[in-house]
């Protein structure tokens, strides 16, 4: 979900009962009452003490009371008004599922972030059992230092509500650059709070399956602000913990194996690629968080997300490109245990937490890593929206040729006619085609073609997304494509030009701008040429999936 959640000190009604640390998700039986074979005699009176008896009336039976209608809720409690409690304040973000506001406790005036999910959203029972799911396990992790606390949930007839801890600091890796410099000391307190979230999910009975640096956010914006993990929307509770005591007694009973393919491209561990993994996945990608914290790239790079997977299941991981002869041995044999393919033989949580690198006043060395890092990581971590913008610009001036059929496909999809494709309508589309993709797959394709970020792909981000790259990249499309962002036909893309091309698509500030030209900018005269345009368009670096 991207947000913060908590525990009340005024402890909220929990919606779910826990036991030995897990969530018991059967209904409670009803109690059992035990009768004795013969009838139980009533206890003897003395005959003065017997009440004489009176004769009565026959009973009339009472009218049998009207069906009361009780709406079916997916909270599986009544229908609450979170207006009651809370003030609703501005818009602090918006995806695809739900929307983020400001909002303040009415009793205290203290400020939370309020997520709203659209019901309409929810449509299948594994959507609504998702939304539970995370939910379970958010209360359940709730109080841990480096997770986002819960504070509760919501539900009235178009909405699901939740109320999480306001992370007001920002993300992780714009923290980091906004500094300038840091160390492989600040490099390990920052992994340190990572594996505290991994240990503490671990021990609890929680597969976090989506750990990246998207998901950490800083509790506020000081600097000493806590790194707080936010996202648990893929997140599933082991089995094994469930059935630990079982374990014990009788080792015909292993923990489950799981088989979806979850996460994001860069931090899928190998076993899941393989589709047969543990908790074990969650160390991996605190690994190649650690690659990145310490190189500013990720360990296993490609154009292309099966070269990335390849790179994966491969292994192979890089130590003599620079930075890496510079950075201490004992930081390097962390990042080869935590990056170990076998997941048997790959260190847990807590001998992570015990390394002599990344413990507390352990070895991890003062010294500034080089600014060179901060450079890639800044290039990595930004999202190349001018190449977005280019590849839109191409499918709005594609030929009825070579787009044939995918405007029937949009309209297949479209099935309300609206001009846009929602989440609910490209998972139907997909499942019609004879797609196999998991719900977390689509929910990927979706993030990736949804260029503008509203929550619904349109007919230009569908044809975006569907036509065969070869064809977006041919040189007239370039060509054509940078002509429209040059708007004084001068050779080059200003800043001006590049700022009014992004209020055009509804993006864009003046941050944003200075990072697209600086990362485009490789002669760094503070402008885009044809040939720095032609190249950003045809590398991979941000991978855009297509949809079939």
């Amino acid at each position: 979900m991207g947000l913060c959640l908590t525990k009340d000190k005024n402890t909220q009604p929990r919606l779910y009962n826990d036991t030995a640390g897990m969530v018991n998700h059967q209904k409670p039986q009803e109690p059992i009452v035990y009768q004795s074979k013969s009838p139980v005699q009533p206890a003897y009176q003395l005959p003065s003490q017997q009440p004489a008896q009176i004769p009565r009336k026959p009973a009339v039976p009472a009218p049998s009371p009207k069906p009361v209608h009780r709406p079916e809720t997916i909270l599986e409690k009544p229908y609450e008004d979170v207006k009651l409690y809370y003030t609703i304040g501005k818009e602090l973000g918006r995806g695809q599922f739900g929307v983020t506001y400001l909002c303040t406790e009415i009793s205290t005036g203290k400020q939370y972030a309020c997520k709203s999910i659209s019901k309409r959203k929810l449509v299948t029972k594994n959507d609504k059992d998702d939304m539970k799911r995370e939910i379970q396990i958010m209360q359940h992790l709730s109080g841990q230092p480096n997770i986002v606390e819960f504070k509760g949930a919501y539900e009235d007839k178009q909405s699901v509500h939740l109320v999480m801890e306001l992370c007001a600091g920002g993300e992780l890796f714009d923290r980091i650059i906004a500094k300038g410099h840091y160390s492989e000391k600040e490099a390990a307190a920052i992994c340190r709070a990572i594996v505290n979230v991994v240990h503490a999910c671990h021990f609890m009975g929680v597969m976090h399956r989506d750990l990246k640096p998207e998901n950490f956010l800083l509790s506020s914006k000081g600097n000493n602000a806590l790194l707080k993990a936010t996202d648990f929307g893929l997140s599933v509770f082991i089995e094994e913990a469930m059935n630990r005591m079982r374990d014990v007694v009788n080792v015909l009973f292993p923990a489950k194996v799981y088989r979806d393919i979850v996460g994001s491209a860069y931090y899928v561990a190998p076993e899941v690629l393989r589709r047969r993994y543990g908790k074990e996945l969650d160390i991996w990608s605190a690994g190649v968080i650690l690659y990145i914290l310490l190189s500013g790239v990720p360990p296993f790079w490609a154009e292309t997300e099966k070269g990335i997977f390849d790179a994966i299941l491969q292994g192979d991981i890089d130590f003599d490109s620079e930075p890496w002869p510079s950075i201490s041995s004992s930081a390097k044999d962390l990042v080869r245990r935590m990056l170990t393919q076998d997941p048997k033989k790959r260190i847990t949580s807590a001998q992570v937490l015990d390394h002599p690198w990344l413990k507390e006043g352990g070895e991890a060395s003062d010294k500034p890593i080089d600014s060179a890092v901060l450079s890639r990581m800044k290039q990595f971590r930004a999202m190349n929206k001018l190449k977005k913008m280019a590849l839109k610009v191409i499918a709005e001036n594609l030929s009825n040729d070579e787009i044939q059929g995918l405007k029937s496909m949009f309209a297949n999809i479209d099935t309300d006619n609206s001009g846009t494709i929602t989440y609910d309508e490209l998972k139907a589309g997909l499942a019609r085609l004879g797609s196999k993709l998991t719900e977390a797959e689509v929910k990927q394709l979706m993030e990736a073609a949804d260029v503008d970020g509203n929550g619904t792909i349109d007919y230009i981000e569908f044809i975006t997304a569907t036509m065969h790259r070869h064809r977006l990249e041919r040189d007239e499309h370039l060509y054509k494509a940078f002509q429209y962002f040059d708007k004084d036909n001068s050779g080059f893309i200003t800043t001006d030009e590049l700022e009014t091309a992004m209020k055009d698509f509804g993006m864009g500030d003046d941050a944003t701008i200075k990072e697209i030209i600086s990362e485009v900018d490789t002669d760094n005269d503070g402008r885009i040429n044809y040939e720095e345009f032609c190249t950003m368009m045809r590398t991979g670096n941000q991978h855009q999936g297509r949809i079939f």
